[in-house]
């Protein structure tokens, strides 16, 4: 009965997290596809400089969330009501913090910033309206991502996903709005964007106007050690987002003096479609942290552990089935980002797409046993997974193989990293076994 009860569980909170995300990540891939058919290569060029700087502002919301939500269901399956009410009246101070910042970059940095991608003025003008008018939008895109994780672990997960979708929605049906019957251009498509989380929040008002909500603002100063908990258990998500901006913008470097514009372009199409794969991951991972994080704060090792092993074989079966549709479609998903019928870009994204995602397993395994254990309250070897993949393995392997294999060898950099991380991944594992709270 309680194995039973542990797989409805998961299924429960996995398969509403998995759409969620999925509805979320269609954000940039809506304005992938509509920017590519209105504005063309030079429009799909801007967009993907830009993109990168939106990752940091989704990984400091999803840093926020996921670490308040943490150490919320941790606190509220201990019964201490009071402090789980503290921690979230200070992730939403913490919110507040990072969008004055992100803010202050948009309206002061948007220019330069992009100026040191780019010199070709059409590309320039397009990426320096999408950087700014995304970085305004963050108050909302941080408060969102917030409101989500908390809503998640006050056993609501199915009205996250609603929110997720409905945001996305709203983003694509705006999209095109802007974009053809309006004409708005680039600006259009950064619009439609920022709105999408004011609409997954209003989605989210009913559990607070029929009072189902079990974490309200607390009368607090804020807490130092209360905000480092927050931050150290939701730096994996921060570092997860943000070294894929960061990756972004090295691979756009290189390829641009492999390829120039077009394999930009090319590699637009294989990212956009990677935050889209990454997102199944990130579903999964996030529907099994309320239940492991619970399970943990009741001393229930056991039901954590056999979640972490759903979890692991759900992926392995998405992960065949995600490769053998890339691997076969290829060449008609590059298609339908290729509005121009460009042969060069054509050629290299069908070949990247094959090359690229070889990774889907390594890195589902990474992303969730980073959750599990940030879950757990062992976030060190999540830590230390997050920011390997992230930074310190993926781009001197990008310099190497590039410089071995040109843009081949760009392709091959994503998976060998994910998985030279795995064996590092299963070590960690194996090593916490021997934690009495493992």
């Amino acid at each position: 009965m309680e194995s039973s009860n542990c797989l409805k569980d998961f299924f429960k909170y996995a398969s509403f997290n998995v759409l969620g995300m999925l509805g979320l990540s269609c954000y940039i891939l809506a304005d992938t596809f509509f920017v590519s058919k209105g504005l063309g290569t030079n429009g799909l060029t801007a967009l993907n400089l830009a993109i990168p700087f939106y990752s940091f502002i989704h990984g400091s919301g999803l840093m926020i969330g996921m670490g308040g939500g943490t150490k919320y269901s941790i606190q509220k399956s201990q019964g201490a009501h009071q402090q789980a009410n503290r921690t979230f009246t200070n992730a939403v101070f913490l919110a507040a913090c990072f969008s004055v910042v992100f803010i202050l970059i948009g309206i002061f940095l948007a220019g330069p910033v992009i100026g040191l991608f780019t010199s070709d003025r059409d590309v320039f003008a397009m990426s320096e309206t999408y950087l700014r008018v995304i970085m305004l939008f963050a108050p909302a895109f941080l408060m969102n991502n917030v409101l989500l994780c908390f809503v998640r672990n006050d056993g609501a997960p199915q009205l996250s996903m609603a929110a997720m979708i409905c945001g996305s929605l709203s983003n694509i049906v705006l999209d095109w709005f802007f974009i053809f019957p309006c004409q708005m251009g680039i600006f259009g498509a950064v619009f439609a964007t920022g709105l999408a989380p004011i609409v997954s929040m209003l989605i989210l008002s009913p559990h607070f106007i029929r009072r189902k909500n079990q974490f309200h603002f607390t009368k607090c100063r804020p807490d130092r050690i209360r905000i480092i908990q927050i931050l150290s258990s939701g730096i994996p998500s921060l570092v997860t987002e943000v070294s894929s901006g960061i990756v972004m913008i090295v691979f756009n470097s290189i390829i641009l003096t492999l390829e120039g514009n077009v394999g930009v372009a090319a590699y637009g199409v294989i990212a956009n479609l990677s935050l889209v794969i990454i997102s199944i991951y990130t579903g999964i991972a996030q529907g099994i942290q309320p239940i492991t994080s619970r399970s943990y704060g009741t001393g229930n090792y056991h039901t954590a552990k056999q979640i972490l092993r759903y979890a692991m074989t759900s992926m392995l079966i998405i992960s065949a089935a995600i490769y053998v549709f890339v691997f076969l479609g290829a060449e008609q998903i590059t298609s339908i980002f290729n509005s121009e019928h460009n042969a060069l870009l054509q050629e290299i994204a069908s070949n990247g797409l094959r090359l690229y995602f070889i990774a889907c397993p390594f890195a589902g395994f990474n992303v969730i046993i980073s959750m599990y254990f940030t879950s757990t309250e062992y976030p060190r070897p999540a830590h230390i997974i997050s920011i390997l993949r992230g930074f310190l393995i993926i781009i001197p392997m990008a310099f190497l193989l590039s410089a071995a294999g040109k843009i081949h060898g760009i392709w091959c950099s994503f998976p060998a990293t994910e998985f030279i991380v795995v064996i590092i991944g299963i070590l960690f594992y194996q090593a916490s076994k021997k934690r009495k709270k493992a």
